[in-house]
């Protein structure tokens, strides 16, 4: 991995939420919905320098350029959005370790990450935002919120999983939330919205209206009912 400091961001013991693309596309959507919401600006770039796949252009090749940004708006850290992880296993975990390192140089108590909770539950409702930490005690505070605990035991593979360990293995409290998702292989907005929601309680902090989730999610819905399918 390639790290470059642009700038250094003006934040006082600020919370990060750092998640990338998984399942249903849920921590890349809700990293970018928050980035708009709060206007951040980039300080800090990750950039992939393993290559495990090269573009055919029509008769030309390129290689892909893969990177994530850190960015801030006074006390928040966001990190991660956009597209892919990194391909390789040393890669994920030399990320990692960065953002633990931006987390301690900033005196960061709390790291937030989210992703997708696969069920084969039919949700006819709005999809529930599952919950799990790095400790029993900050599992058992957050239970009195009147939120919902992960119901299962599950392995967490990536990023959004193994920030969590990592964030452990430092004294950083760690909180992942997942929402509720029946088909991975599709963008799912309001999984997306009801981590919003339940992040808006976990920080007391607002990240404005989600109507633009819904209607990105009632045009997939559009699509799913003509046949669409997703191009990946």
């Amino acid at each position: 991995m390639k790290f470059t400091q642009t700038v250094e961001p003006a934040v006082e013991k600020p919370l990060i939420i750092a998640a990338m693309q998984d399942m249903g596309n849920v921590g890349n959507i809700v990293i970018d919905f928050v980035n708009k919401s709060k206007k951040t600006v980039p300080f800090r770039r990750a950039e992939s320098t393993e290559m495990s796949y090269v573009l055919d252009k029509g008769g030309h090749i390129e290689i892909p350029k893969e990177g994530w940004d850190y960015r801030y708006n006074q006390n928040l850290i966001v990190f991660g959005g956009g597209a892919g992880q990194p391909k390789t296993t040393e890669e994920l975990h030399e990320l990692c370790r960065d953002v633990i390192s931006v987390a301690k140089k900033h005196s960061v108590k709390f790291i937030y990450t989210v992703g997708g909770f696969h069920t084969t539950r039919i949700i006819h409702d709005e999809p529930k935002a599952f919950i799990t930490t790095t400790s029993q005690d900050l599992s058992k505070q957050l239970e009195r919120m009147d939120v919902s605990m992960t119901p299962t035991k599950s392995v967490i593979t990536g990023f959004n999983g193994l920030i969590l360990g990592y964030a452990k293995m430092n004294d950083i409290y760690g909180i992942g939330l997942y929402g509720e998702l029946s088909d991975p292989s599709i963008p799912q907005y309001r999984a997306a919205k009801s981590i919003i929601k339940t992040l808006e309680k976990l920080t007391y902090q607002s990240f404005g209206s989600t109507q633009e989730l819904d209607i990105l999610a009632n045009d997939i819905d559009k699509k799913m009912r003509s046949g669409w399918k997703v191009d990946y």
